[in-house]
């Protein structure tokens, strides 16, 4: 046999000898950490019901849906309902309503888990230290119902605590609850009230992965608190910071249906309609199914862009993004 024709043979051979022992190897370890993908069964199962089989539903947006023909045989009426849905002259109140809420969501209440967990690992007593973190999480667990009742308590002009508080300091009420003026900044101090200390776990977390020896470092080349936490702690949960940004960035358009639904009424309705009170006007209460689902379907589509955007923005600053 020819030289050359035997090292091909020679080169096969060693070429399926290392193939074999490859997919045996993964087999081996299927094998060996069956009960650990066992446990992934539940969590599988979770998605593929509740967040990819409904995503079939997504083909109402371009159907004209009646409910008493059927899924199957309603009306094809491709963009129409999107259609629809821009030349509404509400649209442009909604896009503003919404993106001046997700604007200053951004703005006051991501930055506030961060400030709030930076202050927290500054305190040195481990006791009061926890007691401040149950104190701060408490308000995650209430519901928003009880939270939006509190609030009506605080904030009526018809004897709430905090306009009796502020008449007796200025001689005049404020109309928080009813005012357009008010209503962004009571929903923006509701969800720093609720959720602002729920956040700081995940900043605690990383905060506590941090390498003490360059805090030390820092002392003796005489960095006072300010320059470490700026030059040590920040750059250390950079990363963390940022993924979280990206992840919120999916949610832009997502403003609590409940919590605005619950605050808005007749006199600050001009600046508390969005996209999610408008869904839920339409689809549950007038039968608009195909188009609510347009509307739904749009936000879902502005989210995925806001993320590949600041994900590749991430990228491109030296970071490494989620994906």
């Amino acid at each position: 046999m020819p030289k050359a024709s035997q090292s091909k043979l020679l080169a096969a051979e060693g070429q399926a000898a290392v193939e074999i022992p490859k997919r045996n190897s993964l087999l081996a370890k299927m094998s060996r950490d069956k009960y650990l993908l066992l446990l992934c069964v539940p969590g599988l199962l979770y998605f593929l019901i509740f967040k990819y089989l409904p995503m079939w539903g997504v083909l109402l947006a371009f159907k004209n849906y009646q409910p008493y023909i059927g899924f199957f045989e309603s009306e094809w009426v491709g963009f129409a309902n999107f259609k629809q849905l821009f030349q509404d002259p509400i649209f442009f109140k909604l896009m503003r309503n919404t993106l001046l809420l997700g604007f200053y969501d951004m703005v006051f209440f991501f930055p506030a888990p961060i400030v709030l967990a930076l202050l927290l690992n500054e305190v040195r007593i481990s006791l009061y230290k926890r007691l401040i973190q149950t104190i701060i999480y408490v308000p995650h667990f209430i519901s928003m119902v009880i939270l939006a009742s509190i609030s009506y308590l605080l904030l009526t002009t018809e004897g709430g605590v905090v306009n009796e508080m502020l008449f007796s300091l200025t001689g005049q009420r404020f109309d928080f609850l009813t005012s357009e003026n008010w209503f962004r900044p009571v929903i923006i101090g509701q969800s720093l009230w609720k959720e602002v200390g729920w956040g700081t776990i995940i900043f605690l977390a990383a905060l506590a992965g941090v390498d003490q020896e360059q805090y030390e470092a820092a002392i003796v080349d005489g960095a006072n608190r300010f320059r470490q936490v700026w030059h040590i702690t920040l750059p250390a949960i950079r990363g963390t910071i940022i993924v979280l940004l990206i992840l919120r960035m999916g949610n832009f358009l997502d403003r609590g249906f409940e919590q605005v639904l619950l605050m808005s009424n007749a006199l600050n309705r001009p600046v508390a309609e969005v996209f999610d009170t408008y869904v839920y006007a339409l689809g549950i209460t007038q039968g608009a199914f195909s188009y609510s689902t347009a509307v739904g379907l749009f936000k879902a589509i502005i989210g995925i862009i806001l993320v590949f955007t600041s994900n590749y923005l991430a990228k491109r600053a030296g970071h490494s993004g989620i994906f």
